[in-house]
């Protein structure tokens, strides 16, 4: 075969590797719901009436939608922080704990200080919850770079001394007043005044949050893509001992990616309180408040191939699976654990097409013989010649 032709069907083949791929999370999530099908079968429910009833109840009405963009907006936040970890490597599975302190902060700030301009309290209550959410990524981040303990064991650490902290604050100090009166000892807060809540387009609960959210993923994009911070971080990722020996500071960055991983997880955390629930409020568990969206937000990062401009959508699908989730439920009349496990073979299914999308990619890097043709490489490759 002359080596042309050779050359043009080996490109098309990885061409087609690539594409597939990229579908791989798609096809994840619908052998998810094919699987769910099996046990709504089981349990003598129709799938169709029931993926029906799920999508309605997502996408059916504008009030459905509005409150789909609400679910996708922590789950946005969290997951851009995951695409900055990713690419250095390094695995935050601390978005809970950091949702957490990031809202505590902000929440503090919010009760103590009422007599601000509401615009400049809103600016300063964000900035806490990225200072809490950065607090509470570094750690694990220091723990990582110098010491070189596992930063999924840290970080799931870490979201477990949140909610010590978090259910001590809600009991005790941080109180509502008149929980305190009624000897009810609800754990949550007083209401923020008025003045300090995100805008909302009436009559839903979809606040400015969404706008900022997106503006954001456009900016990590930037970083990732155009700044040297961002090819520090993705070199880092891609090879230590290289990124070592071309001067790179390893553990720095590695720092610097749980940092700003934390900082948007923190920033989510805050976004629940000034724009949704406008009190810190839980039943003991993390999910109590974050809604598992620290461990969801991961999964929407994953579906978007840890590209945050990827992420916007992928987050708003999986908002719409956990809206429309409980529209199915009521439809059908199915028992909230199937919803549970539902829920849980999405995450699953998505996660597990992570693992084989890499290998997929590795296998392809070795039947080219060649490392050139990774796009991460070659992308590293040509800006390293460019600086």
């Amino acid at each position: 075969m002359p080596p042309k032709q050779a050359t043009a069907e080996l490109r098309l083949k990885d061409r087609a590797g690539s594409i597939f791929d990229q579908l791989m999370p798609i096809f994840a999530t619908l052998a998810a719901l094919l699987v769910g099908a099996i046990f709504l079968i089981l349990l003598d429910a129709n799938p169709i009436t029931a993926y029906g009833a799920l999508v309605q109840g997502a996408f059916g009405s504008f009030n459905a939608f509005a409150e789909t963009l609400v679910k996708a907006i922590p789950l946005l936040l969290v997951g851009l922080g995951t695409c900055i970890a990713y690419r250095g490597s390094v695995t935050n599975i601390g978005g809970e704990g950091q949702m957490i302190i990031g809202a505590i902060l902000s929440t503090w700030f919010g009760l103590t200080f009422t007599e601000l301009p509401g615009w400049l309290a809103i600016i300063i209550a964000m900035l806490l919850g990225i200072l809490g959410g950065m607090i509470w990524g570094g750690i694990p981040g220091i723990l990582k770079a110098y010491f070189n303990v596992n930063e999924i064991l840290s970080t799931v650490m870490m979201n477990a001394v949140a909610v010590q902290i978090m259910n001590y604050l809600m009991r005790g100090p941080m109180i509502d007043p008149i929980q305190k009166e009624a000897s009810s000892q609800i754990p949550q807060t007083a209401r923020l005044i008025e003045a300090y809540r995100l805008p909302r387009l009436s009559p839903t609960r979809l606040h400015l949050g969404l706008v900022i959210a997106v503006l954001l993923a456009v900016a990590v994009y930037f970083l990732l893509w155009r700044t040297t911070l961002g090819y520090r971080i993705r070199a880092v990722g891609q090879n230590q001992p290289a990124s070592n020996y071309g001067g790179i500071n390893v553990k720095k960055h590695i720092v610097v990616a749980l940092l700003l991983s934390g900082a948007f997880a923190g920033l989510a955390g805050m976004m629940q309180v000034y724009g949704v629930n406008y009190r810190m409020i839980t039943d003991g568990s993390a999910t109590g408040f974050t809604g598992n969206a620290g461990f969801n937000g991961i999964v929407a990062a994953l579906f978007g191939q840890l590209h945050p401009l990827i992420t916007i959508p992928a987050s708003v699908l999986f908002g719409g699976l956990l809206v429309g989730a409980n529209a199915m439920q009521r439809v059908v009349q199915v028992p909230s654990a199937l919803i549970t496990a539902l829920n849980g073979l999405v995450v699953v299914f998505v996660v597990s097409s992570e693992y084989f999308r890499r290998r997929s990619q590795k296998r392809r890097l070795s039947q080219n013989g060649t490392e050139q043709h990774k796009p991460e490489d070659a992308d590293l490759q040509q800006e390293a010649g460019e600086a």
